[in-house]
């Protein structure tokens, strides 16, 4: 089969590797489509950050190995003791390998577990015409359900994750920093959670355009003035909750400016370089930034259940290319400002 694999920095190659075989508990996915991540254009560009160079403590794997964790696609073989799942399923994959014995993942918390696991970055993951995949990560996907959406997925549950930490009731102002995949998952998923009065912060002419087109109000930093525009909305009080999905030092200092006293800055970004935090307005509000780490199974099936209501739309801002074209036209593509969310499709 072929696969996209990791080799190190800038050295992706599509490649022909064997097919994987399902031991117990695992089933083999004909992948259908798998998205290209934020962590994938780091770990491409700047890294490894997290792909391992020694072997990982949960999955025994390290580089090289085939990229991709944000993926759906069909159960094709499963291994001794499935019965959960049948051949032909469509699925969608929580690709987290945790230990469950740490003390996050005994008190219920595995997505911060101390030795966390992707797969896609600690395993062979789904950029691929095949994978395999423990059991326990699958999601059943209605039979109906596109599978270009459900590979939508796993970037919408962690925005959704990130939603939920925003402890927001209906009738709440929240600010979303950032228009790219996950900012636009978080706006999706706080108006399915059905907070209406969302402001998103986006200085891109194209990202703008692209969540306005869904029915967002957006403004641009650089000619409208964000705090005047909270302070009116909502009488002075502030935001009830911030979301940065941007990682840009001007995106904390400005939502920091905005947050109601004793309300979340909820960080769902990747920072390149430390930030400085302007901590008196937290001391001052008694606020607090929040960190948000990826999902779990709750989130999952919450954000399948809203796209099974159509409630998710990709127009403008989600685009498919071949495997054979994963590094020109989709890291670079992304890289270049050219495309905002790039599926790719294994069997082209």
């Amino acid at each position: 089969m072929r696969a996209a694999m990791y080799f190190g920095n800038q050295n992706v190659e599509v490649i022909d590797v064997p097919d994987p075989t399902p031991a117990a508990g695992q089933a083999k996915i004909k992948v259908s489509f798998n998205g290209i991540c934020g962590s994938d254009l780091h770990e491409y560009y700047t890294g490894p950050v997290y792909i391992p160079s020694e072997a990982h403590p949960l999955t025994g794997q390290k580089a090289p190995l085939i990229l991709g964790h944000e993926f759906s696609g069909v159960i094709t073989e499963l291994g001794d003791g499935v019965d959960a799942f049948e051949v032909g399923d469509r699925v969608a994959v929580e690709p987290l390998y945790y230990c469950g014995e740490c003390s996050r993942c005994t008190a219920g918390h595995y997505n911060t577990c101390s030795q966390i696991g992707f797969h896609g970055l600690m395993a062979d993951g789904g950029m691929a015409e095949y994978t395999v995949v423990p059991v326990g990560m699958l999601h059943k996907l209605p039979d109906d359900f596109p599978l270009d959406l459900g590979a939508l997925v796993e970037p919408m549950a962690v925005a959704y994750h990130a939603a939920r930490l925003g402890d927001l009731s209906p009738g709440d102002t929240a600010i979303v920093f950032g228009a790219g995949p996950i900012g636009i998952g978080v706006w999706f998923a706080l108006r399915g959670m059905g907070i209406d009065d969302v402001i998103v912060v986006e200085p891109s002419n194209e990202r703008r355009d692209a969540i306005r087109n869904l029915g967002a109000h957006v403004l641009d930093p650089s000619s409208e003035d964000l705090i005047a525009v909270v302070t009116e909305r909502t009488k002075g009080r502030g935001a009830d909750a911030v979301f940065d999905a941007a990682g840009v030092p001007a995106a904390v200092a400005a939502g920091l400016s905005c947050l109601a006293g004793r309300s979340p800055f909820v960080s769902v970004a990747l920072y390149e370089k430390p930030i400085e935090t302007p901590l008196i307005n937290l001391i001052l509000g008694e606020s607090r930034i929040q960190g948000s780490m990826g999902y779990t199974s709750t989130d999952f099936e919450a954000v399948i259940e809203l796209m099974a209501k159509g409630h998710y739309d990709t127009t403008g801002w989600v685009t498919t290319v071949p495997l054979t074209d994963v590094v020109d036209e989709g890291f670079d593509a992304l890289r270049d400002g050219r495309k905002m969310k790039i599926l790719v499709d294994p069997t082209l």
